[in-house]
């Protein structure tokens, strides 16, 4: 059982020591704008990396192939969501598009 704190005890450290030392190092520290716009990216790198496998994979009949088509209604329904994302910066109006272009979608298919 205490080998079982000892583990905790240490993801929380692994996951705690970055989060707080830029918290306690860099307070009132003037940032290069290299670094600002690096870190700018990060979120829309990390949503990407996460989304495109749903968006453009078939993982429906036997390995994940690429898919394309105009069936993958992920995919249709991204598009109308990148499209209120890029023009309005909302991640609400974002959301709500592509819950409903997916519903529409598959009441129509």
């Amino acid at each position: 059982m205490s080998g079982m704190w000892l583990v905790i005890a240490g993801m929380t450290l692994v996951t705690l020591v970055p989060r707080v030392t830029p918290l306690l190092l860099l307070p009132g520290k003037k940032m290069p704008e290299i670094v600002g716009r690096w870190l700018s990216l990060i979120a829309p790198a990390i949503l990407a990396a996460l989304l495109s496998p749903d968006l453009l994979l078939d993982r429906d009949s036997g390995p994940a192939a690429l898919n394309l088509s105009f069936s993958n209604t992920y995919l249709l329904a991204a598009v109308p969501a990148f499209l209120v994302a890029w023009r309005t910066r909302s991640l609400f109006g974002t959301v709500v598009t592509g819950m409903a272009a997916a519903a529409l979608l598959r009441l129509l298919g």
